[in-house]
């Protein structure tokens, strides 16, 4: 029912290795249409992330080496007098391989993890693209923003064709033959009849994390009201 990275992610990536040159890394991202690539070992683990924004610092940087009284831009400069970065950036500048300049360690995750949680693993490292690797860290594939709003825009007819089957259909713990689903523009509406108004909250939340669904719209009726007021929230 939870879609799994393996599900949207990108099999196909464009990666480079440590001592690929930057003008060829730029190629790279240039050719294939991407913003970042992995850096990949002579066994394929991912070992770092080099990126637009890595390529571009060091040209920020350029001319603080090859001109003097040069002086950076206001917005270099404030991060620059952020503690450890400043040796770290300035270093990075004079890279000329991707091993250089990437960003490591590298923010990875799994085929088996699920796009909720990669979503959630972008915005806590504020990236835009994770590289997933197998359980010994080798390249697999990478999953994008992009990748996940596939999730968000999933066709209803897909969204009513899973709560049926997945949901509805493999229901051991209630009888929800009477129930009927119905989904437009990712909003779920249950209508129909159930014993017990606890197994009607159960199936409300199970449909709501279905991946795809923006809400659901509960018209559910039950013959016995088993839930306390305790319960109510």
């Amino acid at each position: 029912m939870h879609m799994k990275v393996r599900d949207v992610m990108t099999s196909e990536v464009a990666s480079v290795n440590g001592s690929t040159p930057l003008r060829d890394v730029a190629g790279v991202l240039i050719a294939h249409d991407v913003s970042a690539a992995p850096v990949v070992d002579g066994e394929g683990h991912v070992v770092g992330v080099v990126s637009e924004a890595d390529l571009l610092r060091k040209e920020e940087f350029r001319e603080q080496f090859y001109r003097e009284g040069y002086r950076l831009p206001l917005r270099a400069r404030l991060r620059e007098a952020v503690g450890h970065r400043a040796a770290r950036s300035q270093e990075r500048a004079r890279g000329v391989t991707a091993a250089e300049l990437m960003s490591a360690p590298p923010v990875t995750t799994r085929p088996y993890t699920s796009v909720v949680s990669a979503a959630r693993q972008m915005s806590q490292h504020g990236v835009k693209r994770l590289p997933v690797v197998d359980d010994e860290g080798v390249l697999v594939g990478i999953i994008s923003r992009h990748d996940l709003l596939k999730v968000l825009a999933r066709a209803d007819a897909d969204i009513a064709h899973e709560i049926r089957e997945d949901v509805i259909g493999n229901c051991l713990w209630a009888d929800l033959s009477s129930v009927e689903v119905s989904v437009s523009e990712g909003v779920v509406t249950l209508a129909g009849g159930l014993e017990r108004r606890s197994q009607a909250r159960v199936l409300t939340r199970m449909v709501e994390r279905t991946n795809g669904v923006i809400g659901v719209v509960d018209r559910l009726e039950w013959k016995d009201d088993d839930v306390g007021p305790w319960e109510e929230s």
